[in-house]
């Protein structure tokens, strides 16, 4: 088994912008959820597209989409994931695809970590030929959502949890491993791998990157082609 892993966060990650809004409005298309809904997850993905994760947004949003859920069949949140998944893949930008097929290039498995449910970052995890995901599950019971967590939330040190637990199962060395995110909400998971390396960070992320010579990545918004920072060769070749 491969003894190293290379860890992607979703949102303006692996993805260009947040999937926030294409899951809200395919929620309301399924009855899920309401128009205030709706318009309150759409300015925050606004928000997060301008100046990032800042933590309170995605908190709020995640609570209020599992008391939506709560009472719906399991098949509900089957078809919203189905419906949504072409859009995601969509999404994804050139310059992750081409992350994911170097480090399974070099040996390495491939992970999707993000506070979205588990089964829809499992099927965009799939259809991208990643080795899987760690997203955020919700509790079911006699094959309907109770509006509570199945375990942690995998947003901010829950990611940095889920990493270390899988790290643990599968035998991954944590240094040898690689941690691609935007957001300073995800400072728990880069600090839990020893190649961690910042995709179009937000101020906060960009400074603690710059501090402790982390590399930065910035891919191109309008074009295809990804413009190195900082010293992302060594990192991405993978020479550590």
């Amino acid at each position: 088994m491969p003894d190293s892993a290379a860890f992607f966060d979703l949102d303006r990650t692996l993805i260009s912008g947040a999937s926030v809004f294409p899951i809200g409005i395919e929620a309301w298309r399924q009855g899920l959820a309401s128009n205030s809904d709706v318009l309150k997850w759409a300015m925050a993905a606004l928000s997060f597209k301008i100046i990032g994760d800042k933590g309170d947004a995605s908190d709020e949003i995640r609570g209020t989409f599992l008391t939506r859920i709560a009472g719906s069949p399991v098949g509900a949140l089957e078809a919203v994931n189905t419906a949504v998944l072409p859009k995601l893949v969509a999404r994804v930008r050139p310059e992750s695809r081409n992350l994911i097929a170097m480090h399974v290039d070099k040996g390495r498995d491939t992970w999707i970590v993000s506070a979205s449910l588990q089964d829809l970052v499992e099927m965009l995890a799939n259809s991208l030929g990643m080795s899987g995901a760690m997203g955020t599950r919700g509790e079911i019971v006699d094959g309907f959502y109770t509006g509570d967590l199945d375990g942690p939330f995998v947003y901010g040190a829950g990611k940095a949890e889920v990493i270390e637990k899988l790290a643990a199962d599968r035998g991954y060395d944590l240094e040898r491993c690689y941690g691609y995110s935007d957001s300073i909400s995800d400072l728990p998971m880069m600090e839990t791998v020893g190649h961690p390396v910042a995709v179009n960070p937000d101020s906060e992320l960009e400074s603690v990157a710059h501090e402790r010579g982390w590399p930065i990545v910035i891919f191109a918004r309008k074009t295809k082609r990804a413009i190195a920072v900082s010293a992302v060769g060594a990192a991405a070749a993978g020479t550590a």
